[in-house]
């Protein structure tokens, strides 16, 4: 498909936030900017991105495929995962995928026929202390059951948007992606209003319950280095790990790296 003008503009604000010669660093918003518009990065999203950054279709698709908030297949407004890993599956994660799965007729990584919901399970969504759990477009609901995860499929089939248990108020994958490609939001339920969740909090309590705290530690204080003078090793760990230009994917030639060693013996 080709990509509109309004995104072809934000594309090139996207490059500008990055120094002329890291232009590849874009990549990543780019490929967000893409999904915003194509609800997933196709090969011509690739090629877009690609032309406009002066690198292969190969490295761009090789970055594309790493990272799983890329779809590379056309997407629902709702991505609807279900963690079944070690703790959510202890406490029923793997049924209510189940029951998720046989609801919607669709299994892992597919659509819907409306188009509406792309499910998967994940392997974990870093909540276990709120577990089981599943998340719409990533945003969290906590200790569900078959019956609630349900529910919440079919608030979203409907036209609905449910609340989260925590965090921002839902936004369709197209909306999320903009906003991860750099750009406010401007609906206003679209801004995060949740609160922690009790687990979350928990430590805190504890501390301010029993008066622990560290003691005379001093938030403006910088922390002293134990091993002495550490700016050689730092210049020389800077000079080693230049980014790659990009005219050079794989970086700077091992004697820079070599040499900058030495200048910091």
């Amino acid at each position: 498909m080709g990509f509109s003008d309004a995104t072809r503009a934000k594309a090139l604000e996207i490059i500008a936030r990055y120094p002329a010669d890291r232009s590849r660093s874009a990549l990543l918003p780019l490929l967000h900017l893409v999904q915003s518009e194509e609800g997933n990065v196709s090969p011509a999203g690739v090629e877009f991105c690609a032309e406009l950054l002066g690198i292969t279709k190969a490295q761009v698709g090789a970055v594309a495929t790493f990272y799983t908030m890329y779809k590379r297949r056309p997407t629902g407004d709702w991505l609807v995962s279900v963690c079944t890993n070690t703790m959510c599956n202890v406490l029923g994660g793997q049924e209510i995928y189940d029951r998720l799965s046989d609801h919607l007729g669709v299994g892992h990584d597919e659509t819907t026929a409306d188009g509406t919901i792309t499910f998967e399970h994940a392997e974990c969504l870093a909540a276990c202390d709120y577990g089981p759990v599943m998340t719409v477009n990533y945003e969290f609901f906590d200790r569900v059951d078959p019956d609630t995860a349900v529910h919440v499929v079919d608030q979203l089939r409907a036209g609905q948007r449910p609340q989260p248990t925590r965090g921002a108020r839902l936004c369709t994958l197209k909306e999320m992606s903009l906003q991860l490609a750099g750009f406010a939001e401007p609906r206003e339920e679209a801004m995060a209003d949740g609160p922690a969740g009790d687990p979350t909090l928990r430590g805190v309590r504890l501390a301010q319950q029993h008066g622990v705290s560290v003691s005379g530690f001093d938030p403006d204080t910088p922390i002293k280095s134990s091993q002495g003078d550490a700016a050689p090793a730092q210049a020389a760990g800077v000079a080693a790990n230049q980014p790659a230009r990009d005219r050079s994917p794989s970086g700077q030639p091992a004697k820079a790296h070599e040499q900058a060693l030495k200048e910091a013996k």
